[in-house]
Formats: structure tokens, C-alpha cells, sequence
């Protein structure tokens, strides 16, 4: 099925209302995972509605939150209040943007936020914005070494994105995993097979079958590196953000559909600039990305910039969703009395 990304905007955008969402807060939502699928995160785009509204439903995410946010220096507690992570992220953007007027940079720790989504998309909005940023969230234990008797601790997924000045920003998004949970989750829900190297099953043995990886673990990427990168998201996103509530062992609970409940997050914002002259700054990018793609021969290519082709051909053709996921929307759909057509 093909569409343009405003109709199925306006689809998620009523499916979210019938889940007693404001309208604004509606149709941001619905923007946010549609850019997600726009610029290629399939796995966190059109695939999440369904899940997302088993979360509203079952008050794991908040439909009308009441955030608010305390400020001290250097940094931002923001209470997200349970908000869907396609609301609270765009907060927290704001929230930083606005203290960065008068500082150099800011840590925000968003506490009680919904999944957060393809983290590289907040990423990209604070980029396009003119800051530079950093941003992590905390997810149930996933990852594992082989031979661990269960899931230790989060594949905690971090991205960053700043601004390139002539250019597209850049936008690295990755989970400490050597594959997001999304892909096996699609994989599972389509019958097929995962490659060797991304998961073990329940009993710490490496597996190919997509449905005994989820009931397993994921393996880091890097081995102990990416577990040591997933530490310090921990300490960022875990510690740093965390209220009484998260210390509930419910909150490691990982439901059947992918999307997690409340979990804390936090953003890294800079001021490009602010630490010299924003000129210097601007050429600086300028040139090592030059020199970074003129190295490359034709084959290298800076983060962000095949999102931001994908957005550009996806706008001007329509989105294409797979028969699996046009079933499950249409299923959906019928459920909540909104017809799925597209």
C-alpha cells in the first residue's frame, strides 16, 4: 500500500484521539512516527501504532499528561508525566533550546517518558534547530554475553545529531545492540529467520529463530564495549532520571509488543559556537566533512544524509507500507470504528 505521508498522519493522528489524546498532541505524535518512517526507521515508524495503542489503553502511557519542568543551573528535570515519547521528546527539545539562550549547554533528565522511538529523529529536531545533541534512554534488561542466564541490562539505545552548515545535519542512531529489538520483533512477526550474531536464546545459546530471540537476549555490539557504552546510558538515562516509581521491578517488565512502558531519558544540548567562534565552528564542519567524503571516494557517506534522500523521495512519492503491517492497521482500525484506507 502506498500513500501520501499526510493521509496516514491524519489516520494516526484520530487513532491516537480515539485514545483520548488532545488534537495537538495527536497530530504530533502522528508526525513524528511518520517522519521515523520516512527516513528509514521502518521499525519505528507505521510498525509502533498498534502497540502504542495497546500502551494508551492500558495506562502504561499517559494521553493527557500534565509535564512540567524545574530549572537550575546547567541543567533541566523535566516530568514527563507518562507522555508518549513522540510528545516528550519534542519537549524536552523545547525546553533546551529555550535554556540555551542563556547558557552553553544543558542536561535535561526526562523522568516517567514513554518509548522515545527512533531516538534519531529528536536528534534531527534539535539539530535542524541549530544545537548540537546527545540523547539516551533506559529500556528494560535486553542484552546479554552468551552463556548469561538472562537479559543484564538495557540495549539503552543513544544518538546525537548537529548541525553541518550548507548541509544536511548529521544523525547517528544506534542501540548497544548489534541489532535493534525492532528488527527481530518484524522478523517474528513475518516468519522469518534472523542472522547469526544478533541474539541468544533463553538458555544463552546463539539462535537464528527470531521468536526464541525474544524470549532470550540480545547480544551487544562490540562485545563489552557495546555493554559499556549501554552502562553509561544507565548512569545518564537510568540514575539520572529516575523517581521512586523506578525502582519498581515492573518497570524491567517487557510486553509482548515491543513498546515499553515509562522509562528516563536524557538530552545533551550545545550551543554550537559557544565555546569560540561560531564562524570557526561553522568552517570547522564544514571542512572535516569535506575531507571525511572526498576520502571516501564516491563511498563514503556522513549519517543522516540517506534519511534525509529517503524523507525527500518518501514526501514527493508516498510511503509504501508491507501487506503485514497494512493488515495489522487495518485490523486496528476496525477495532477503534476508524477506517484504515490510507
Amino acid at each position: 500500500m502506498r500513500q501520501t505521508p499526510e493521509a496516514f498522519e491524519r489516520w494516526i493522528a484520530r487513532v491516537f484521539g480515539a485514545c483520548g489524546m488532545p488534537e495537538g498532541d495527536a497530530r504530533l505524535a502522528a508526525s513524528v512516527l511518520v517522519r521515523s518512517e520516512l527516513r528509514g526507521y521502518r521499525t519505528h515508524g507505521m510498525t509502533r501504532v498498534a502497540s502504542y495503542v495497546e500502551r494508551l489503553r492500558a495506562g502504561d502511557f499517559n494521553p493527557m499528561p500534565a509535564m512540567r519542568h524545574k530549572i537550575f543551573p546547567g541543567g533541566i528535570v523535566l516530568d514527563a508525566d507518562g507522555a508518549m515519547g513522540q510528545i516528550a521528546g519534542p519537549r524536552a527539545i523545547e525546553v533546551g533550546l529555550e535554556a540555551l539562550k542563556g547558557s552553553a549547554c544543558v542536561l535535561i533528565a526526562v523522568q516517567e517518558c514513554g518509548h522515545l522511538g527512533a531516538l534519531g529523529i529528536h536528534a534531527l529536531l534539535a539539530a535542524e534547530a541549530g544545537a548540537f545533541c546527545m540523547l539516551g534512554q533506559r529500556t528494560p534488561p535486553l542484552l546479554a554475553m552468551e552463556g548469561f542466564k538472562r537479559a543484564a541490562i538495557g540495549h539503552n539505545p543513544i544518538a546525537f545529531g548537529c548541525p553541518v552548515p550548507g548541509a544536511d545535519p548529521l544523525v547517528f542512531d544506534i542501540a548497544c545492540s548489534v541489532a535493534a529489538r525492532g528488527h527481530i520483533l518484524l522478523a517474528a512477526r513475518e516468519g522469518n529467520a534472523i542472522p547469526a550474531g544478533w541474539a541468544v536464546d533463553e538458555e544463552g545459546t546463539a539462535t537464528t529463530n527470531a521468536k526464541r530471540a525474544l524470549k532470550g537476549a540480545l547480544l551487544p555490539m562490540g562485545g563489552h564495549k557495546g555493554i559499556g557504552i549501554s552502562m553509561m546510558v544507565e548512569c545518564l538515562a537510568g540514575a539520572m532520571a529516575a523517581t521512586a516509581a523506578s525502582l519498581d521491578p515492573n518497570r524491567n517488565a517487557l510486553p509482548e509488543s515491543g513498546a515499553v512502558g515509562r522509562q528516563g531519558a536524557f538530552f545533551w544540548m550545545v550551543k554550537p559556537g559557544a565555546f569560540g567562534d561560531e564562524d570557526v565552528f561553522s568552517s570547522y564542519m564544514s571542512s572535516w566533512t569535506r575531507t571525511y567524503l572526498e576520502a571516501g571516494a564516491g563511498k563514503a557517506k556522513l549519517p543522516g544524509s540517506r534519511g534525509a534522500r529517503l524523507e525527500k523521495e518518501g514526501r514527493e512519492g508516498g510511503i509504501e507500507i508491507g501487506e503485514g503491517i497494512a493488515r495489522e492497521l487495518t485490523a486496528l482500525g476496525e477495532r477503534l470504528g476508524i477506517a484504515f484506507n490510507g
